[in-house]
């Protein structure tokens, strides 16, 4: 049997589930995964992605649902989502995308409390055997490498 080794995973498995929100707790911190920072939103790499390119974007004020965004916040968090398509598009040459905010856990949000959108670049024949059968996800680039490639064609 072969083996696929993806350590990085192992920091998401075992460390503390606090109490402190991600998304609030990025805006403060210099960790070098946020792509762009608006006057109402941001957006970040998502440190455990499906697949490579998995950005979100999130306003800045810890709401849950679109409804409770001003106009002002919606209104960055759509252009912003354009952005980070356009740059995906030119970086990774994806064939789709996947996008679209988990509205409450029902819905499937890991994060309930505090809104985002996710894009997701998605390439044909993408999801094979290995999460099926082995309960893998293959992430094809490293996390800074992709991160680096997104924000060269960004605006």
């Amino acid at each position: 049997m072969n083996n696929l080794w993806a350590p990085w995973r192992m920091e998401y498995i075992t460390r503390p589930k606090d109490q402190c929100c991600i998304f609030c707790t990025a805006q403060k911190e210099s960790n070098g995964y946020i792509l762009t920072s608006g006057k109402h939103c941001f957006s970040i790499m998502n440190r455990f992605p499906y697949t490579s390119g998995h950005c979100m974007v999130a306003p800045y004020r810890h709401v849950s649902d679109l409804t409770d965004l001003n106009q002002e916040e919606l209104s960055e968090m759509m252009s912003m989502t354009q952005e980070i398509l356009a740059a995906i598009r030119t970086t990774m040459n994806p064939e789709g995308f996947n996008g679209g905010c988990n509205l409450g856990t029902a819905a499937g949000a890991g994060i309930a409390d505090h809104l985002h959108m996710h894009i997701v670049p998605r390439w044909k024949g993408d999801t094979n055997f290995m999460p099926v059968l082995g309960s893998v996800h293959v992430i094809s680039e490293y996390i800074t490498c992709t991160r680096d490639k997104i924000r060269e064609n960004l605006p």
